[in-house]
């Protein structure tokens, strides 16, 4: 038996990572997946009549063993893969996608949840379990189990590609990033970037065994090229890798993964009797519906097009005016490229507000932001987070915590791994590798884990953070609380299991924090000289805040209305282009010329294998719960242990028991106002 199907004799009955083996997973797997099948059978066997405990609560915590396997196994996956894992990945797949249809299209299960589901009036439910009732009745009849036996026998191929699709869209995106290097080996061509960017290019390429220096697609090394290297050619080049993933007609495009995840997704909601896949998936999201969704997009976009059209002109002419004409390392700008964004854009906001990120970084030390992070939780919720060395973890480079309460029960574990490697997906979010419930009188706690793409230490600097990378890690450490805070009596309840277009507001509000004085004195000290974060830049910090806010909010707008127009419209049978489709959807939002090279939804892995399709507009929703909420904390102080107290309360330990609009008027006693957020950006004239 595989070491994943015993019970774990480690401290807090975390992960044994040391001890698995990559061979391990499929036998675990197969094991689980038998053990999961006998606990369904005993349910649907049991000669007593259904009840809420020996049916609903009993399905609610079948499949422990399989859950716990799949969460190592796919954090792995993202955090510390490799051809084989991904090989696996492809293996177990299809078989979890089948064991979930096995269970959602069992007739004779479903009708003891639907017996349960119709004498609901007779059993004296709680909220909480109203609302898992609720749910496990959805997940069979959202999932076919009322559909006709062909009819089954479509859906279960509808799954079963589709999750191989998506593992496939994520490898070859992984792949395409990996691959491209620019290999620098004059040093004009770095003209511009920082000593800290140039050493660890410096130090990625030597640790290649190559001269001279190394810039990828990994964010850490990216970012600061493309906001400071001059070589104009060089930042197109760059630019266009990076927008081109998978779009190179090659072994590693996904063009027409695109086509078919959109196609099935389109066959499956309509198999179900929804009109889209969008009209699915917002049934269960506090937006509703997709005509919802896009009138709150295009009503945000008619407020923010004006000022994002004047900024971007602001922009073209300041660029014009400093390097209008050619030069030794540019054409010359005649007209504003998608490359020359970031590079512009930092240099205009130097010269508004002189504030560049290399003043700041040297007081965003790594591990003094991840103190700081810990003292904002410590202030609002009572936690405290202590180093622990005696648990196992995946990589050298994650750090682990046990997070106590005041009177030291123990809260949650939490691992943090910021560094990124070539085994490691892009970006940064939060997951879990146990879940919290409360089972058999035993409150189980979870474990917890954030993950970003920093840059690494050299051999003269620490971490330096940049004050987005800054917000980033309280973003995340934010989902990171939701998680740890959970207290509810069933894991799909718990923590961030909630409604797609509610699970940001505890992130969001959390990056409200990094632009206030009082929380900034906390940790933001130079790493040389331990001086404290000078008011003078906290306040161009906060009068930069909304820097561009108008094109960003435009940026982030055109994302949820390419992701709606994927999941929203007709049959993507019609569409026979992937790029002209892209390009339509983004005419209401576009201020660059178009980039035939590039393809955005070749890469967009929010909704081609993450979980955001028909989601991503659940960004712009959640700032606006995010700015409605952070008002409240400001009016009666950013650290108020009553308003602190309620949010835990209402917000972070519920979960998903209550439907989220509900759970938000009991914190803030009123529903939220876009007002807020346009007010915080600065697009309320």
């Amino acid at each position: 038996m595989s070491i994943l199907n015993k019970p774990f004799h480690t401290t807090y009955n975390t992960a044994p990572f040391s001890e698995i083996k990559n061979e391990d997973f499929l036998p675990a797997f197969k094991t689980a997946i038998e053990k999961a099948r006998a606990e369904i059978d005993d349910i649907v066997i049991n000669s007593d009549h259904p009840t809420f405990e020996n049916t609903i609560e009993a399905l609610e915590y079948s499949g422990e063993e399989l859950d716990r396997i799949s969460s190592i196994f796919f954090n792995l996956n993202s955090a510390e893969t490799n051809d084989e894992i991904q090989k696996i990945a492809q293996e177990v797949s299809p078989l979890l996608s089948e064991f979930s249809n096995d269970i959602t299209l069992n007739e004779d299960l479903f009708k003891r949840v639907k017996s349960v589901y119709d004498s609901k009036s007779e059993f004296k439910l709680n909220t909480e379990q109203k609302t898992l009732l609720d749910k496990k009745y959805k997940t069979f009849s959202r999932n076919g189990a009322n559909l006709p036996e062909d009819k089954k026998e479509q859906l279960r191929a509808i799954d079963k590609e589709l999750s191989q699709l998506k593992l496939k869209f994520g490898e070859h995106l992984l792949a395409e990033t990996n691959k491209f290097e620019m290999h620098l080996t004059k040093e004009s061509d770095l003209s511009g970037m920082p000593e800290g960017a140039k050493e660890a290019a410096k130090q990625l390429a030597e640790s290649k065994g190559k001269d001279g220096w190394l810039v990828t697609l990994d964010y850490p090394s990216y970012i600061p090229f493309m906001t400071y290297a001059d070589n104009r050619a060089l930042r197109e080049k760059l630019s266009k890798a990076f927008g081109s993933r998978g779009f190179h007609n090659d072994d590693l495009d996904n063009q027409d993964i695109v086509l078919r995840i959109a196609q099935l997704r389109y066959d499956r909601a309509q198999l179900l009797g929804y009109k889209t896949h969008a009209h699915f998936v917002l049934e269960e999201r506090m937006a509703e519906t997709p005509e919802k969704v896009n009138s709150f997009l295009n009503e945000l976009l008619e407020k923010a097009k004006p000022a994002a059209r004047e900024e971007f002109e602001t922009l073209e002419n300041f660029a014009k005016d400093l390097d209008g004409t050619s030069t030794e390392l540019s054409t010359g700008i005649d007209q504003l490229q998608k490359w020359d964004s970031a590079y512009y854009s930092e240099k205009l906001k130097q010269k508004l507000f002189d504030l560049d990120d290399e003043q700041l970084k040297p007081y965003f030390k790594l591990e003094n932001v991840i103190n700081g992070a810990f003292t904002v939780a410590e202030k609002l919720f009572g936690l405290r987070f202590e180093d622990i060395d005696t648990i196992d973890k995946y990589h050298e480079d994650v750090m682990t915590y046990k997070v106590i309460d005041a009177e030291d029960n123990l809260v949650s574990i939490f691992y943090a791994d910021f560094f990124p490697r070539a085994g490691k997906r892009n970006g940064a979010w939060m997951t879990s590798y146990k879940p919290q419930m409360i089972k058999d009188g035993k409150n189980e706690r979870p474990h917890v884990s954030i993950v970003c793409n920093f840059t690494k230490p050299t051999k003269s600097k620490p971490s330096l953070l940049t004050f987005n990378e800054v917000t980033t890690l309280f973003h995340e450490f934010g989902h990171a609380l939701h998680g740890m805070l959970a207290n509810t009596t069933y894991p799909s309840l718990s923590g961030t299991n909630v409604y797609w277009d509610f699970v940001e507001l505890p992130s969001q509000i959390l990056e409200n924090w990094c632009y206030e004085e009082d929380t900034l004195k906390l940790f933001a000290t130079h790493y040389e000289t331990g001086e404290v974060i000078p008011m003078s830049l906290v306040e161009k910090i906060k009068a930069s805040s909304t820097f561009h806010e108008g094109m960003q909010t435009l940026r982030q707008l055109s994302f949820g209305l390419l992701d709606m127009s994927w999941h929203a419209g007709e049959s993507p049978e019609t569409i026979k282009s992937v790029k002209s489709h892209e390009t339509t959807a983004f005419g209401k939002t576009s201020l660059y010329p178009d980039v035939p090279e590039n393809c955005m939804s070749t890469a967009f892995a929010h909704i081609f294998q993450g979980g955001y399709s028909s989601g991503y507009y659940s960004y712009k929703w959640a700032e606006v719960l995010d700015a409605d909420a952070f008002e409240y904390f400001k009016e009666e102080g950013i650290f108020n242990k009553t308003v602190a107290d309620k949010f835990k309360a209402y917000v972070l330990s519920q979960g998903g028991t209550e439907n989220p609009m509900t759970l938000y008027k009991k914190f803030r006693g009123q529903e939220p106002k876009p007002e807020a957020l346009l007010r915080r950006a600065g697009l309320l004239k």
